[in-house]
């Protein structure tokens, strides 16, 4: 039953969230040399309860939507298959989705009394948009935007809890941040084409069709490394951070693969699996810059 539960929440997704919060964490250690360990334990469990929140109740509306039975499941994409599988029933994942949703804002709610109405923007956004994401937000094309927005916060978020400031600095890493995660969506979504779009979702592969959206992929990594380049030769960033271009043969390798076979699901799950690898790896290694600052 642990190893269904683990399943559903997509244990390997919730690593984007890790980075996010050790992003944040991260540069608060970069900047000030402090860090309040119990308020940076309770920001990584009540960001990861949210993540995890999201996740469940996008299975469960897949599911209700038709959407989960009818795409072809992957490792990568197609949901978890519970639903369909009949692991569970519908209404247990979504109860533990609100569950999730309820920690994660209870805690969120603890840093608003402590840390002022800027936690309580971030927090508000993240549980609208975590409910309405797999209702509203995926319909109106704005998956991929909502992604982005929602790793910017947490390391925006992560470092405002402990410092009680927004700086140029970790606005731009959040941008990173989001950008890499929202990239792993982006590509993830290509299995699901037809399905998505036969039930009413609008992602950015459905909007713009799957051959110029390989194309697209590589506005992702782009923006990635030309804000850490651009940062650190401006001294935003430690230079350092430029520790982050040794992924680049990772993307140059994903982003052949999927334009060789986007049509192709079985030759598309390396592309989906490499570019995964290069969205953790790349925002581990920002993570490493900031820590191991040489400037």
């Amino acid at each position: 039953m642990i190893s269904t539960w683990l399943r559903v929440i997509r244990v390997r997704f919730l690593l984007a969230s890790v980075v996010a919060v050790s992003a944040g964490l991260a540069i608060t250690w970069w900047q000030t040399s402090n860090i309040t360990l119990l308020d940076a334990v309770l920001t990584m469990a009540g960001v990861l309860c949210l993540h995890a929140s999201v996740d469940l109740l996008n299975d469960y509306w897949d599911f209700k939507r038709g959407i989960d039975t009818t795409t072809q499941r992957t490792k990568m994409s197609g949901g978890s298959g519970v639903l369909p599988d009949g692991l569970l029933k519908p209404a247990q994942v979504y109860v533990a989705g609100i569950i999730f949703l309820i920690i994660g804002s209870s805690i969120g709610i603890y840093f608003v009394a402590t840390e002022g109405i800027i936690i309580g923007i971030i927090l508000a956004f993240a549980v609208i948009s975590i409910y309405f994401y797999s209702t509203k937000l995926v319909n109106w094309g704005l998956a991929e935007v909502f992604v982005t927005i929602k790793g910017t916060m947490i390391v925006v978020g992560t470092y405002f809890v402990q410092t009680q400031q927004i700086t140029e600095p970790v606005v731009l890493c959040g941008i990173i941040v989001g950008v890499l995660s929202s990239l792993v969506l982006f590509i993830t979504s290509f299995p699901d084409y037809d399905a998505d779009r036969a039930k009413g979702r609008k992602t950015l592969v459905i909007s713009l069709g799957k051959q110029n959206s390989c194309s697209i992929l590589w506005v992702f990594p782009a923006i990635a490394y030309g804000i850490t380049i651009t940062a650190a030769i401006s001294e935003i960033f430690p230079i350092s951070c430029l520790i982050i271009l040794v992924t680049i043969p990772l993307i140059i390798k994903s982003g052949h693969k999927l334009k060789q076979n986007y049509e192709e699901l079985t030759n598309l799950i390396p592309a989906m699996s490499s570019t995964l690898y290069f969205s953790r790896i790349t925002g581990a290694l920002l993570v490493v810059g900031f820590l191991v600052d040489i400037g």
